[in-house]
């Protein structure tokens, strides 16, 4: 059984239902304060699912290799190794506000430190990739297929530098998320992420603090949950949202399941000017021909789960149509995943964010020169790196198309 916390304090019990399901239910006198989502608010009925965990619970657990990983370590240790044991394993120390110890434990985040300068640096003989996955993977409660870990750096924290008070030193959860990347598989993806944050921060949108290593195989991002007191913001994934599991990230549209979900959920005054940062960044996407924008890949961040609910700042955003030519939308629009029409992006922005004729055309402007000037950086990049130049060129020739495609009329 599993004890969650949200906001540092007891919420419910979690534990397994039926042959292959969970089920969770609140501390009796629970507060509303105390919900684990904004999908599940405090009741006195369980909360119970036939098959895995909650979209809520499973939203941050590691895939791919590193989930592997944590496979190989636990597996002998607990029996079995399905979602409910990987949970409980990082459950301490995961994106968002939510936490899980033992039923019998007291809440003790305590991530190792780790210096984000020497990450940032030259690496060691090719080691510090295994070292961290090694020392952190326990620790990193954050969904990806490609292996992401969070670490605790206070003294390279943007969100901490602005405090003027923070908790008991002794509250030392993770501050940064390090991202790797398959090689042999996706050669120079760190980089390309960088530069696609580059063209969301020239549109605008807000981006958290991103850096790339100096030899190209990793990005350091800033958490966005984190708030100056050292305390993490609610972050719920619009697989959560739509009360899907992970598995079916991919299922769903930009109209309904991205958009009109987003303006259920929103409830800000701000939520004419989240809903047109929202279309901006789903136009990007796809100038950018990023065929990975999912469910997954879009969320909201809260300070209160009862209060005011914003879109989250951009994440996971790369062109993925240089390692698969053939790559296509990951979610439908216009009820297909072709590439669209500036048309057709035309039509969303008037029909799903209520912006005028040249409002929207606008916005595809302004993507498009942000674009433009980052290619600028890109092509200096490239000229820098030449390990970066196959790439790199090959990026460059995407955001063309798109351009031509997706934003011109």
């Amino acid at each position: 059984m599993i004890k969650v916390w949200t906001d540092a304090a007891e919420a419910g019990l979690l534990d397994r239902f039926g042959a292959r399901g969970s089920t969770f239910v609140y501390q009796p006198g629970a507060l509303p304060v105390r919900a684990v989502s904004v999908t599940m608010p405090v009741r006195l009925p369980s909360w119970d699912i036939q098959y895995g965990l909650p979209p809520i619970f499973e939203m941050n657990l590691p895939e791919g290799m590193l989930r592997e990983r944590l496979r190989l370590a636990f597996a002998k240790a607990t029996g079995t190794f399905d979602e409910f044991d990987l949970l409980a394993i990082v459950g301490r120390s995961q994106v968002g506000r939510i936490r899980c110890t033992g039923q019998k434990e007291q809440l003790q985040e305590d991530v190792p430190f780790q210096s984000v300068d020497e990450i940032l640096g030259k690496r060691r003989g090719g080691d510090l990739f295994r070292y961290l996955i090694d020392k952190f993977a326990s620790f990193s409660g954050i969904s990806g297929v490609q292996p992401k870990i969070l670490v605790r750096d206070e003294t390279a924290s943007v969100p901490l530098s602005k405090a003027k008070h923070r908790l008991s030193h002794s509250h030392r959860g993770a501050t940064h998320i390090v991202k790797f990347w398959e090689q042999n598989e996706y050669p120079q993806l760190a980089a390309n992420e960088y530069f696609c944050l580059k063209v969301a921060e020239q549109c605008g949108l807000e981006v958290p603090t991103y850096r790339l290593a100096e030899d190209g195989l990793a990005l350091v991002v800033d958490r966005f949950d984190l708030r100056p007191n050292g305390t993490y913001r609610g972050f719920e994934d619009f697989c959560v949202l739509n009360a899907r599991r992970t598995d079916e990230k991919y299922r769903g549209s930009y109209e309904a399941s991205i958009m009109k979900r987003f303006a259920e959920f929103a409830n800000s005054s701000h939520v004419g000017e989240d809903l047109e940062r929202l279309f901006t960044l789903i136009v990007i996407n796809c100038a950018l021909r990023n065929g990975d924008a999912h469910l997954k890949n879009f969320g909201i961040v809260y300070d209160d789960v009862e209060g005011e609910a914003r879109l989250a700042p951009v994440y996971d955003l790369v062109t993925t149509s240089v390692y698969l030519p053939k790559d296509s939308l990951s979610l439908t629009l216009n009820g297909t995943t072709k590439w669209p029409s500036a048309k057709e992006l035309q039509r969303l922005g008037e029909t799903r964010m209520s912006g005028s004729p040249a409002r929207v055309r606008g916005i595809l402007e302004r993507i498009a020169d942000a674009i433009a000037t980052t290619s600028t950086s890109l092509r200096t990049y490239i000229n820098d790196h030449e390990e970066f130049g196959e790439i790199g060129g090959r990026m460059l020739q995407q955001w063309e198309q798109g351009i031509a495609t997706s934003l011109n009329p």
